[in-house]
């Protein structure tokens, strides 16, 4: 089965893109946006409406194949591709990608992903994460329609990996609204929550922590109240760095800090994701061992996650190599090729290091399902509830793409099994 045309239409994401180091200089917020002139190239405002890409292949006998470019909230910050405009990124699709792709079999999703990840523009620069993110998606999706296959079936086959009949769990956010968000997650028994978006010392950590520790142990309590004696989902929460800033890096003080945010999360297991910002990937690599090694020392079991500094595959494999963190965080379109997230939850996972495919709240439909497939077959520990931050609309994307996978290929084996017997 070829490819025989390559178009694409613009499209919108689940959430809007941030000029982070406008909010990070002081600008207020004027209901739902801010206030401000944006400081990062290519903003015309500090919060905009996130932009996407679909990206459709024509296949020979008609179908068509889809994936969708996206990126992360935060572009153009943290070392990360520009900010991703559909008007600008068209052109470059359709005027340098299709040509690699049109008459090309879809014989294997990782010889045809190759063609752009490893391609350089004229310039001798690669291709935009977004662009190799959303045609790598759409280049699963043709091969499983000319396989007449699910996603998952193919990643496990060219990967050689075992089927597991069983879902992962979910990972909601609750965004700021981390009070009726929550209790949204609890409700609908997701597997991991909140995220809690913990982004500031003073108005959401405390000085001293307090806010955090207050929080906890609502949550803890909450859980307790609106779920049932075996719903005992793992806590994640997303500090930004504010830990470190709070307790200025010191490693004693932050350790007895967690030994009260476990006493406070008891009996439900606790991760932090980001627990200081360390300003350079060794620096922070090194931080988080540190800081991982006493809680060990000290019989604390709150998992430590890595993200900032966190971003691409060869972080990731840094991270691991180090045994840094408990898990990583896999920021799918900051990898670029839905590959390369593949490969990484393959490599932490044969390291003994936790593995959580997550990506952004401004990603689309098309980027949650197929984050399903990728880890279906590749078995992270846990995976985002995405696009948006309503909890409710990717949550259902997510969970109900799973159970549908987890449907089919059920069906798939009985069929299979039902063959060798006879």
């Amino acid at each position: 089965m070829k490819i025989i045309d390559v178009i694409a239409s613009p499209g919108l994401t689940g959430f809007y893109f941030d000029d982070q180091l406008a909010i990070k200089s002081g600008v207020e917020h004027d209901g739902f946006t801010y206030l401000g002139e944006p400081k990062t190239p290519g903003f015309k405002a500090v919060r905009q409406r996130g932009e996407s890409i679909s990206v459709m292949l024509i296949l020979e006998d008609g179908q068509v194949a889809s994936g969708d470019c996206a990126a992360v909230q935060y572009s153009g910050a943290g070392g990360r591709d520009p900010l991703f405009l559909a008007e600008d990124f068209i052109p470059i699709i359709l005027g340098e990608i299709a040509p690699k792709l049109v008459g090309q079999e879809l014989d294997s999703f990782r010889k045809l992903v190759d063609l752009v990840e490893n391609s350089q523009r004229e310039n001798g620069e690669p291709y935009h994460t977004a662009i190799r993110y959303g045609v790598s998606q759409a280049i699963l999706d043709g091969v499983a329609k000319a396989q007449r296959k699910t996603m998952t079936e193919v990643i496990l086959e060219e990967y050689e990996l075992p089927m597991v009949l069983e879902p992962v769990p979910i990972f909601t956010q609750t965004g700021d609204d981390r009070y009726e968000n929550a209790d949204k997650a609890i409700i609908k028994r997701a597997g991991v929550l909140p995220h809690a978006l913990i982004n500031n010392v003073q108005t959401k950590l405390g000085k001293d922590g307090e806010l955090l520790l207050d929080y906890v142990n609502w949550l803890r309590n909450r859980i307790m109240t609106l779920g049932s004696d075996d719903y005992r989902p793992v806590l994640h929460i997303d500090v930004y760095g504010t830990i470190g800033l709070a307790f200025e890096d010191n490693v004693e003080r932050m350790v007895d800090y967690f030994i009260q945010l476990e006493k406070a999360a008891d009996p439900l297991q606790l991760r932090i994701e980001g627990p200081m910002d360390a300003g350079s990937l060794e620096g922070q690599i090194e931080q988080l061992k540190g800081l991982r090694v006493a809680l060990k020392a000290q019989g604390v079991k709150v998992e430590i996650v890595a993200d900032e500094w966190c971003n691409t595959y060869e972080d990731i494999v840094k991270f691991v190599d180090a045994q840094a963190a408990d898990m990583v965080q896999i920021k799918t379109p900051d990898l670029g090729g839905i590959q390369n997230t593949i490969e990484a939850v393959i490599y932490a996972k044969k390291y003994g290091v936790g593995a959580y495919v997550g990506g952004s709240c401004n990603e689309t439909d098309s980027g949650g399902r197929t984050a399903v497939h990728v880890s279906l077959a590749a078995r992270p520990d846990q995976m985002l509830a995405k696009p948006g931050m309503g909890v409710d609309e990717g949550y259902m994307i997510v969970h109900n793409e799973m159970n549908r996978t987890l449907a089919v290929l059920k069906r798939v084996r009985e069929i299979s099994s039902h063959r060798v017997n006879s």
